[in-house]
């Protein structure tokens, strides 16, 4: 088989998997491989799959399907990630014409393959990816120690395992100086970063922060997800209130309101200190964003044990909430249970939750109408009257996963305006630049 010189990259999943393809596409690039946009024009096809639940899964395989199908000869087709690290070797049985199967994180065997020589070429720390736009995903650390019970990446992805502060920080600067105005960290747990290092208990992140701030001078943004609710800790909270780079926006994923629910998941259940921390957020960042995501169905939830969550959804207020129906996994301790939910149930919990929050999402944006919010441009276009129109976020909206900003006006893509907001809907902002 000739040396490949073009590829073709599908990156599936979450933002944590666009940082794993970033890393690989230096590496090929780097060995003077050309990225092309049609899978028939490609050399190698790669697929960076997402194996963290069942739809995630069936995506995967759908994907490798269609590609295998449409193979031309001489092509190879690389499938590698999360769903190959758990069932590499069904993935090869089920799609003969696959050439190579590779697991999660093994971004440089994939390079070596495709005959590049990644020792010469690679000298940036698998930290980051940029995505549409100017904002960057800086990936702080890798695996994850909790014992959440529904959860397969302690198998995917190991133990954490944090990146280097002067690593970060160099690939920071590289990003902002390539255009990033908006910096998102992300991994598994990001209050975790630095516990592997020797530092005390959810002491890490704070000093980060002040690491990241001082060094990008305090004009890029910084954008906090990921975090696990027993580390988010007051010297956190005071950080972020004292950090003009950091913005009033964090994302904890809580998966549920009722203790016994939480119990059987292995996650933190103490309420008391959860209401204690968004209290906290909201008196040091009275216009503080809380982001969170839920699992509706977890075998075993009563009635009961639902309805508490929906009071607890009622009783914070989160301005974004995701509700994500309860999905078998091989090698979790849930998917051993015995009393697992018909998927009846399962969506109309998640339904008739959406529809409570949908609710309580339309009254906290309300509170922005007739503010003015600094907004990060990121598209162009024009009303049906052919007036023109910018689209971007503000602080309140983490790129690609919740609302937009439209505002009627001119700005260039990548620059930061400040918009009149003058009307809202259960998601999304309007308004004017001002």
């Amino acid at each position: 088989m000739s040396i490949p010189k073009t590829y073709h990259l599908v990156t599936l999943g979450c933002p944590k998997n666009d940082v794993d393809s970033e890393h690989l596409e230096r590496m090929l690039t780097g060995g003077r491989l050309e990225p092309v946009d049609e899978p028939s024009a490609a050399d190698a096809i790669i697929v960076n799959t997402c194996g963290f639940i069942e739809q995630s899964q069936a995506e995967s395989m759908e994907t490798v399907h269609e590609l295998a199908a449409g193979k031309r000869e001489g092509q190879q087709l690389i499938v590698a990630g999360c769903m190959t690290q758990l069932y590499g070797n069904q993935v090869r049985q089920d799609v003969p014409l696959i050439d190579h199967v590779f697991g999660a994180g093994e971004w440089q065997q994939v390079a070596k393959l495709l005959s590049v020589d990644v020792d010469a070429v690679f000298d940036i720390p698998e930290t980051a990816a940029r995505v549409d736009g100017p904002s960057a995903y800086l990936k702080i650390s890798d695996g994850c120690d909790a014992p959440c019970t529904f959860c397969v990446i302690p198998k995917i992805k190991g133990k954490l395992r944090s990146a280097p502060a002067g690593l970060l920080l160099r690939e920071a600067r590289r990003l902002v100086d390539a255009g990033a105005k908006e910096l998102v960290l992300v991994a598994q747990d990001t209050t975790a970063w630095g516990e592997d290092l020797g530092m005390p208990a959810a002491s890490g992140l704070p000093g980060l922060l002040r690491m990241l701030d001082e060094s990008l001078g305090g004009e890029t943004w910084l954008r906090l997800m990921y975090a696990y609710p027993s580390r988010v800790s007051a010297e956190l909270i005071e950080t972020m209130a004292e950090l003009p780079g950091v913005v009033p926006y964090l994302d904890v994923p809580l998966q549920h309101g009722s203790v016994a629910t939480l119990r059987r998941m292995k996650r933190p259940r103490d309420l008391e200190k959860v209401h204690g921390f968004v209290e906290h957020l909201r008196r040091v960042m009275p216009d503080v964003v809380l982001r969170t995501s839920v699992i509706a169905g977890f075998p075993g939830e009563t009635e009961a044990e639902f309805e508490e969550l929906v009071q607890f959804a009622r009783a914070i207020e989160f301005d974004h909430l995701g509700v994500f129906t309860y999905s078998k996994q091989q090698w979790t301790e849930a998917d051993g249970h015995d009393d697992h939910l018909p998927d009846e149930v399962k969506h109309e919990r998640r339904d008739r939750l959406m529809t409570v929050q949908q609710a309580i999402s339309a009254r906290r944006t309300q509170r922005f109408v007739g503010r003015k919010l600094e907004m990060l441009v990121e598209g162009l276009g024009e009303t049906d009257d052919g007036e023109p129109v910018v689209a971007g976020r503000t602080y309140r909206e983490a790129p690609e996963v919740d609302g937009v900003v439209v505002a009627m006006g001119v700005a260039e893509p990548g620059t930061k305006v400040e918009v009149e907001i003058t009307a809202a809907s259960e998601y999304d902002l309007f308004g004017e630049i001002a």
